[in-house]
């Protein structure tokens, strides 16, 4: 499925087959899990993409073939592969630890053909192995929602009492990890969304109710999920001293002006960017440990706008593309 042009429908069509090239794996793409990162390349949210362009970056498949040295995994291996699909390795921010923030990165499904198509190649460096356990379209899911949604979580610091503002394919993995590791979770939906307020509870959270609601008590720290600014400037008038805000999102309406006041007792407003490969590691060592279940909403791979749709209007759970 083509993304030829920001702001229109992907387009379902033929091209020729890959191949891996040095230190990378081709993979027969079995699942793909739907972002709301794709839908904000989709609409013209997120400037610059690689056009045209094979979008997802949730890619679960089996490796075909493996490029010159290329030697982590076997033909044959189930591999994930995620949004980070490349790093310099060189720069003040790879060699410090932090290569989510290379100004060189590459990204699986918009500066790198990603995983809405029968095959795709990725950079073995950047692939994990897939937990066992899980099927396809259960895993692709942790590749994003997942990743990302930990290290905000890791962001947050200890917080006991967190918040999470948007109740959709992240959150509703974070809130059985948060859950996992004894935090109490306050889950904030659309307004009038009583299924998901349900969901959340389902999923361990302790309070559930509207994003207009106030928590019953003061929260120690929140992800912001959602894309609307407006709602980390909510969060904070809900926090105790020294809480940390975080937005999970790459793209988001801006944040409103606030008193200070508000901010003050050293809370704080910050982001997440991406993930390392620790990230991954990490994350999918322990999601089997929760155990994580990842709810999805099937899709054949040719109703992908459908899937965005779905994104865009809220759903239960994740949106996944059955490929293979």
């Amino acid at each position: 499925m083509i993304l030829e042009r920001q702001r229109e429908p992907l387009r379902l069509a033929e091209l020729s087959e890959p191949s891996a090239g040095p230190g990378q794996v081709l993979i027969s793409v079995a699942a793909c899990g739907v972002c709301r990162t794709d839908l904000h390349i989709a609409d013209g949210d997120l400037e610059r993409p690689k056009l045209p362009l094979v979008a997802g970056h949730q890619i679960v498949g089996t490796v075909a073939e493996a490029g010159e040295g290329a030697e982590r995994f076997a033909v044959g291996e189930r591999v994930g592969v995620p949004w980070l699909g490349w790093t310099c390795g060189k720069c003040r921010y790879c060699t410090g630890g932090r290569e989510n923030l290379c100004d060189r990165a590459r990204f699986t499904g918009y500066d790198l053909d990603g995983g809405y198509a029968e095959l795709a190649v990725a950079d073995e460096r950047f692939c994990f192995p897939i937990p066992d356990g899980y099927p396809d379209e259960q895993a692709a899911p942790l590749l994003c929602a997942g990743l990302i949604g930990y290290r905000a979580l890791r962001l947050v610091g200890d917080a006991e009492r967190v918040g999470f503002y948007g109740f959709g394919a992240s959150a509703h993995i974070l809130c059985q990890v948060a859950v996992h590791q004894g935090r109490r979770v306050f889950a904030f939906t659309r307004p009038g969304d009583e299924e998901g307020q349900a969901f959340a509870r389902e999923l361990g959270a302790e309070w559930a109710g509207s994003s207009e609601d106030s928590p019953p008590e003061e929260i120690d720290g929140a992800i912001v999920f959602a894309p609307v600014g407006a709602l980390m400037t909510t969060a904070l008038r809900a926090s105790a001293k020294g809480a940390r805000i975080v937005s999970a999102g790459i793209h988001m309406s801006d944040i409103p002006s606030f008193p200070y006041a508000e901010l003050w007792g050293e809370r704080s407003l910050g982001s997440v960017a991406n993930l390392t490969r620790r990230d991954g590691e990490e994350f999918l060592a322990l999601a089997p440990q929760v155990p994580v279940r990842t709810e999805v909403e099937v899709f054949p791979l040719e109703r992908a706008n459908e899937a965005l749709d779905a994104i865009r209007d809220g759903l239960r759970g994740a949106a996944v593309l059955q490929v293979g």
